[in-house]
């Protein structure tokens, strides 16, 4: 219990970093778009010229905080997902630019347009679709004390790591088919629970790795080389349970265990 709480911990003090990274890069753009009036907002804001003086490159430094971000609201906030990814994104289509599909990538890639009031363009409407990431990204936090968020996926996460350490000092001590055998159990729990995170079942009584996999490449969760990584590690599992003609190598479990550890922090 001790070491969910730690990690509960560290996931909330992760995220508080990731926003306070994301309120620097709200500055940054802003100052940005509106060089002439960067101090005048900033003064409003209440900060300092040294405060100024070390803001983010928002340009440069934009796509990595996207990147963690999007991994965080995939896992406490998934219904927001999508939202939060059109902001950055171009829509399908789109005959010109406007205020209202104009978006991040936009931004980062230096595109402008013309409005009667600014004949010469900007890049300004990009202010607003970061802020609404900012928001989406700072409603998670409130899941952290909300009666309604459901702590399972992190308590499963952190029996995974200290069942996936099991594995490897099995493994490490040469019991290959016992460590095999707990990695194959952590795979198949976690297909499970990415089943039912996108409501999905299966009719049998006792499905298999394979059954899970199956059915989530039919549904579009995974792409055919992971369904076939996957299947693959399925085939791995089978040998430490059953006796076939051969042992499982010591290179094969190591490839089990590593690719169920990736798993179990990448699929969701």
């Amino acid at each position: 219990m001790s070491k969910m709480i730690s990690n509960l911990e560290k996931y909330k003090k992760d995220l508080e970093n990731l926003i306070n990274k994301g309120n620097l890069l709200y500055f940054a753009i802003v100052a940005e778009c509106y060089p002439n009036k960067k101090k005048e907002f900033l003064d409003s804001k209440g900060v300092d010229n040294e405060f100024i003086d070390k803001l983010p490159d928002f340009d440069s430094e934009y796509q990595e905080w996207y990147s963690e971000a999007n991994i965080i609201i995939k896992q406490l906030l998934i219904d927001r997902l999508d939202d939060f990814k059109s902001y950055y994104d171009k829509p399908g289509s789109r005959n010109q630019i406007n205020n209202e599909n104009y978006c991040i990538k936009d931004y980062l890639q230096g595109i402008t347009f013309s409005t009667p009031e600014n004949i010469m363009g900007d890049k300004s409407p990009g202010i607003p679709k970061f802020k609404q990431q900012l928001a989406i990204l700072k409603s998670v936090s409130s899941r952290f004390t909300s009666s309604l968020f459901d702590i399972q996926q992190l308590v499963q996460a952190d029996l995974f790591d200290f069942e996936l350490d099991a594995a490897k000092e099995l493994a490490k001590k040469g019991f290959i088919r016992g460590a095999g055998a707990i990695a194959g159990v952590i795979l198949e729990k976690h297909l499970l629970q990415v089943m039912g995170n996108h409501n999905l079942s299966t009719r049998k009584r006792r499905p298999t790795i394979n059954d899970f996999n199956e059915i989530l490449k039919n549904n579009n969760v995974i792409d055919v080389p992971l369904w076939r990584q996957i299947q693959r590690f399925g085939d791995i599992r089978n040998l430490c349970d059953h006796n076939k003609d051969r042992d499982p190598s010591k290179e094969e479990i190591s490839e089990l265990i590593n690719g169920v550890e990736k798993l179990t922090k990448t699929l969701f």
